[in-house]
This record gives structure tokens, C-alpha cells and sequence, in this order.
């Protein structure tokens, strides 16, 4: 089984968020069950810097716009043996910034061009003229930078290649105006409801959702959430009628996030032996300039600074919360505005409050270790990844009901404390009444040490391992060339 995994970011190359997890996680996995599978990435600056010798596999057509010279890179994942081909085209990639903002914090105004580039390239490896000596039986597409591929190939009629498109996050769309339709080699009749068009717009996302053999979400409740008004942003509709090809499966976790190895913590621990978690605790406060008391609740955040992930619920309720002797051990970069209030926060409360702007893959592990609860009051959220390795933490999570959060955290009451499944704490309406008393009833629990450690023992205990995810991949894969065969 040959597949062609396409993604616009791969940790630890590149990373803004989920997505990157999961591409440096999910391909290995698959490796591990047999596939033949090769990552399809751009080369930005951060990713050719960390490749060990690359060869050149071939010399590409120039993008449209004769967006200068272009090359198929291959190299291998760092201290693995995943193989990558790496999309080098200076003109696109090859710029300051992240994958899709730059400086600036603005979108890079040729995105359109920068990632339908990389689809043209992704569904050129799938025809028979493919510049390589590998040919996939299914391209696997990965939110909306490359979801143009199963339209690319519907019109230019490849055969005996499947096409995969998996949502991370509806909300990214990849809608731009239609006259780049013909620029990126597609037909002027795809621009049609039963197409590439969507509200007046042509959408990379609703030409993949469109047009692929599968469509893949990151949780169970989110592919049912998508598949509303309040979370289809629009696709709704297109949702429901694919809903026979729409299979949700919740991401698992990397390795790396594991206490007992963990090499950016003070003391390792595990589920045994959990004393070292207050070692990781004094530690961070020091670290961070916070009060150095085991016995005061430090509340951890990780994430990006977005009205998508609740941050203003969190700051509407926290002076509340900090009259209650908590600390916080906020990481995150994103909205501007938001940013500032966190900080106002910070400055206004020291020695309670600290706030890192930005993202420290290592920061990120320690504060998962040191806090003894973690946030994530998302308004929606896909699958969610930080609440996962909180629980693996021993750090029980504070959720909103949506999405892969509600999947994956029990939520601690009467019944679930008795049967010794709760992992968390889990609130319904995405208001910051309903978090503070979701935040206060893991306060009160904390004071019960018994009950809290019950809590995060059962947390430890769940397997977020990618073998189980990974599984689930290889028999959509495995229904998509048994349907081909038949």
C-alpha cells in the first residue's frame, strides 16, 4: 500500500499547531503497520535548515506565474526513517515569517498560489508522468492547503488513485476569489455548486470535501458537529450528503509526550510514583517567577490566542479566580488584543500570573508537568491535543463539551467518581460563569487528595498512543482499494 501523505506543516520540522502533530506522527505509525508512506511538504526556511543532505529528485515546472525555479527535494525525517520529499520553490517558501503569516501576523497575500502550487505538485506525483519511480495508490490531503488534490485529479482523470482529505479545523476554508480557478489548471466549468465554488468564492477545502473518495475528521463529535449550522461553517449541507464517506477518528499522541522520558522536565515520574510531579511544579513556578508553594493550584494554558479557544472566557472570570489563591502559566501567541489583556493580566497580579507570548515546545512540556490543572475552554475544538497529554500528565483538564474534548475527558461527578473513570472536568455553554464554576469544582477537589490523585491516576491510565488512530487510517486506506479492486 503506497501512500502519499500531503501536509503544509510536520513537527518537529515546522509547527503551528494539531496538524503538525499529527503529520509527524500519523505517517510513522502507518509505517510501523506496513504502509509505504511518503510526507509531501513545502521547503520553508525551518525545514531545509533541519534536513541532512537532501538530493534533488527532479527539476518541477515553474509555479504559475513563473513564480521562479522549482525542485523535488528528498530527505528523511530527522532521527527517523520516514521519508520526505520536500517542495523547494524559494520564490513561495522562502520567506520570514511562518507557513501562512508573516511578520506581520498577516496572511501571506499569495497563499492561493504558495499552496495551490503544492497541490498541482501533490496531484502531479499521483499521474502516470510522475516524476518518481513510486506511484501512490491513495493521496492523503490534510486540511485545506492541500485539498485541491481530489479535484485536481477528478479533471485530469487519474486513475487508480484514491483520494483522502482529513479536517482538522473546518474553519480554514482556503477561499479565494475564482479567477485564480484557470491560473491553478483547473477547468473554468469546475466553478459550479457541484465543484469548486462555494458562496461566490473558489474553496481549495469544499473542492477536496467535494470531491475526495473519503473525508476524515479528528474526533467523532466533531464529524456530527460539522455537520450542523452552528460548526459546518457553510459545509454543512455538503457534509451531510458525504456523511456515508465521513469517518471520524480521534489523533493519538506522540511519544515524546511521556513523563517517564520526558527530557525537558526536572524529575521524570509516572503513574507509580508521582512525587516528581511537585518537583516539576516548584520548578516551573521558579522558572516563571511565580510563588514557589506546592500547596497553591497553578492553572496551565497552552494554546493559540483565538476567540476559537475561549481565551476571553478565561479573562473574563480570572480576577474572580485569582482571589482565590491560584496561579496561572499562560503560553500562547496569536490575537494581538488578546495577547496584550493576558499580559495586562499578568503585570496586574505578579507572582500569581505569568504569561510567556510565543510558543517553547519545551516551556509547553514543563507547564503541562508543573500546573495540576490545564485549560482549554474552546468553543470548539476538532480533537485537541493538549488535553491529552495533560491527562498523560497527570494534570486533570478543564473542557468545554465539544468536539475531540468531549471524546476523550470524563467528566468528574458523583457517578464517575465512584467507578474511578473520571479524567477532568467538563462545562456545556461557552460562557466564563459556566468555566469559573467548572475551574472551582476542580478546586474543590484538589483540596481532597485522595479523590485528586484517583482523578489523575485514571487520567495516566488511558492509551492516547497513535497505534490505536493509525489502525483506524490503515482501514480507510484498505476500503478504498478493496472498493477499487472489486
Amino acid at each position: 500500500m503506497h501512500i502519499l501523505f500531503v501536509t503544509s506543516e510536520i513537527h518537529p520540522l515546522i509547527k503551528t499547531g494539531g496538524l503538525a502533530d499529527v503529520s509527524g506522527s500519523l505517517p510513522p505509525a502507518l509505517r510501523k503497520l506496513g504502509a509505504d508512506i511518503r510526507v509531501l511538504v513545502p521547503g520553508y526556511p525551518a525545514v531545509l535548515e533541519k534536513l541532512h543532505s537532501p538530493g534533488v529528485l527532479a527539476e518541477l515546472p515553474s509555479p504559475p506565474g513563473n513564480a521562479g525555479s522549482a525542485r523535488l527535494l528528498s530527505a528523511t525525517m530527522p532521527g527517523s526513517d520516514l521519508p520526505l520529499l520536500v517542495l523547494d520553490c524559494p520564490a513561495l517558501y522562502d520567506r520570514p515569517g511562518g507557513p501562512y503569516l508573516g511578520p506581520d501576523y498577516q496572511e501571506w497575500p499569495d497563499n492561493v498560489l504558495r499552496f495551490g502550487f503544492l497541490s498541482q505538485v501533490g496531484a502531479m506525483l499521483a499521474r502516470p508522468d510522475t516524476p518518481l519511480d513510486w506511484h501512490p495508490d491513495i493521496v492523503h490531503c490534510n486540511d485545506w492547503q492541500s485539498a485541491l488534490i481530489p479535484a485536481l485529479l477528478h479533471y485530469f482523470h487519474v486513475p487508480h488513485v484514491k483520494s483522502v482529505v482529513s479536517i482538522h479545523n473546518l474553519a480554514f476554508q482556503g477561499n479565494f476569489d475564482a479567477s485564480w480557478i484557470p491560473r491553478l489548471g483547473l477547468p473554468t466549468s469546475s466553478y459550479q455548486v457541484e465543484g469548486v465554488e462555494f458562496y461566490g468564492h473558489f474553496s481549495f477545502l469544499k473542492a477536496g470535501l467535494y470531491h475526495a473518495d473519503k473525508i476524515t475528521t479528528v474526533s467523532h463529535t466533531y464529524t456530527e458537529e460539522i455537520q450542523t449550522p452552528q460548526f459546518g461553517c457553510g459545509m454543512e449541507g455538503l457534509l451531510e450528503t458525504r456523511s456515508s464517506d465521513l469517518v471520524g477518528i480521534v489523533n493519538g499522541i506522540d511519544d515524546n509526550w511521556n513523563p517517564e522520558t520526558d527530557r525537558h522536565l526536572k524529575q521524570n515520574y509516572d503513574k507509580r510514583k508521582l512525587t516528581g510531579k511537585v518537583a516539576n511544579k516548584q520548578a516551573l513556578q521558579q522558572e516563571l517567577g511565580l510563588e514557589i508553594d506546592a500547596d497553591i493550584p497553578l492553572l496551565g494554558l497552552i494554546s493559540r490566542l483565538t476567540h476559537q479557544k475561549g481565551i476571553d472566557l478565561l479573562l473574563d472570570c480570572a480576577d474572580d479566580l485569582l482571589q482565590d489563591d491560584v496561579q496561572f502559566a499562560i503560553l500562547g501567541k496569536g490575537d494581538a488584543k488578546l495577547e496584550q489583556h493576558l499580559l495586562k493580566l499578568a503585570r496586574g497580579w505578579r507572582g500569581q500570573v505569568s504569561v510567556t507570548a510565543g510558543y517553547d515546545e519545551s516551556l509547553a512540556h514543563r507547564i503541562t508537568a508543573g500546573s495540576d490543572i490545564f485549560l482549554m475552554p474552546s468553543r470548539f475544538e476538532p480533537c485537541g491535543l493538549n488535553q491529552m497529554y495533560a491527562m498523560a500528565y497527570g494534570t486533570p483538564p478543564v473542557v468545554r463539551r465539544t468536539g475531540g474534548l468531549a471524546d476523550t475527558v470524563i467528566d468528574s461527578n458523583d457517578a464517575t467518581l465512584r467507578d474511578g473513570s473520571a479524567t477532568g472536568f467538563v462545562f456545556e455553554l461557552a460562557e466564563a460563569e459556566e468555566l469559573l464554576q467548572a475551574i472551582r469544582r476542580a478546586l474543590s477537589l484538589y483540596r481532597d487528595r485522595k479523590a485528586w490523585q484517583a482523578i489523575q491516576l485514571s487520567g495516566m491510565q488511558r492509551d492516547f498512543s497513535w497505534q490505536h488512530a493509525a489502525e483506524q487510517y490503515f482501514e480507510v486506506y484498505r476500503s478504498l482499494l478493496e472498493g477499487t479492486s472489486d
